[in-house]
C-alpha cells in the first residue's frame, strides 16, 4: 500500500526486524543489495537454497539479500521462524530470483521518506491523528474462512491481538483517523468489529494447501473506517 500510494511521510512499522531491517538496508545501501541478490540468483539450487538459508550474515545488505531470497525462493513465500526464532519454510518451485519490475534506485528514494520501525502496532498506531491514514494487514489466524481459529501463527498474532487491534482501531478513529483494514472473513472477526463497520468481501487466491491442484480462491475482509 505504502509504495502503491506513495505519500510524502510515512511510518512503516512490523514486529518483524528482519523485515524492516530489509527496509533499512534498501533506504541505505541499495545497490549492495542489488548485487547481492544477483549473485544469489546465479548461484541459486536446492542445496544452495538450503545452505543460504543456514547462513548469518554479518553484513545488513547481505542479511537483506538473504531475506529478499528465502521470500522469493521458499514455498509460497511464506514467513515462519522456529522456536529459535530461524527462518524453517522449504525451498519451493519458483526459481526467479532478480524479477523483471525490480527499481531498488526507486525503492530506496521512496523508503527515504518514510520513518522505519520495529514495533507493535499499538504503539504506533497511538500517534495517529486526525487526517491520517492506518492501513493494517495483521496476519490472519484462520487457516480456512469456515474454520474457528487454529494456533497457525498463534504466537505472532493472537485472538487477544485480534481485539487489542480492534480497540486501538477504535480509539484511532476517535482522534480523526481513517483505517483500511483487511483481515480474514471469518464469523468472528465480523462480529469482533460489528460496531465499528461492515466489511467489503473480496476474492483471492488462496495458496495454503500444499498441492496446487487443491488451492481455489478464497475471500477476506476488508474494512474502510
Amino acid at each position: 500500500m505504502f509504495f502503491h500510494l506513495a505519500p510524502h511521510a510515512a511510518i512503516l512499522a512490523d514486529v518483524n526486524e528482519r523485515l524492516i531491517e530489509t527496509y533499512i538496508s534498501i533506504r541505505d545501501e541499495y545497490h549492495l543489495v542489488q548485487a547481492s541478490l544477483a549473485d544469489l540468483q546465479q548461484r541459486h539450487s536446492k542445496d544452495f537454497y538450503y545452505q543460504e538459508r543456514s547462513k548469518d550474515h554479518s553484513q545488513s545488505h547481505l542479511r537483506a539479500a538473504q531475506f529478499l531470497y528465502l521470500n522469493r525462493t521458499c514455498f509460497n513465500g511464506l514467513y515462519r521462524e522456529n522456536l529459535k526464532g530461524q527462518f524453517n519454510v522449504p525451498i519451493g518451485t519458483k526459481t526467479q530470483v532478480v524479477l523483471p519490475d525490480d527499481n531498488f534506485e526507486l525503492t530506496s528514494m521512496m523508503l527515504s521518506r518514510a520513518e522505519l520501525r520495529v514495533a507493535d502496532f499499538e504503539i504506533t498506531m497511538a500517534e495517529a491523528e486526525e487526517g491520517d491514514l492506518i492501513f493494517l494487514d495483521p496476519p490472519y489466524t484462520t487457516a480456512h474462512n469456515s474454520n474457528g481459529f487454529v494456533k497457525y501463527n498463534q504466537k505472532i498474532f493472537t485472538w487477544d491481538d485480534q481485539k487489542r487491534l480492534m480497540e486501538a482501531i477504535r480509539a484511532a478513529k476517535k482522534r480523526g483517523a481513517r483505517v483500511v483494514l483487511t483481515n480474514a472473513d471469518h464469523e468472528s472477526i465480523h462480529q469482533l468489529y460489528i460496531e465499528l463497520g461492515a466489511p467489503i468481501v473480496v476474492s483471492r487466491p488462496s495458496v495454503i494447501s500444499g498441492a496446487a491442484a487443491s488451492r481455489r480462491d478464497t475471500t477476506e475482509a476488508l474494512y474502510i473506517l
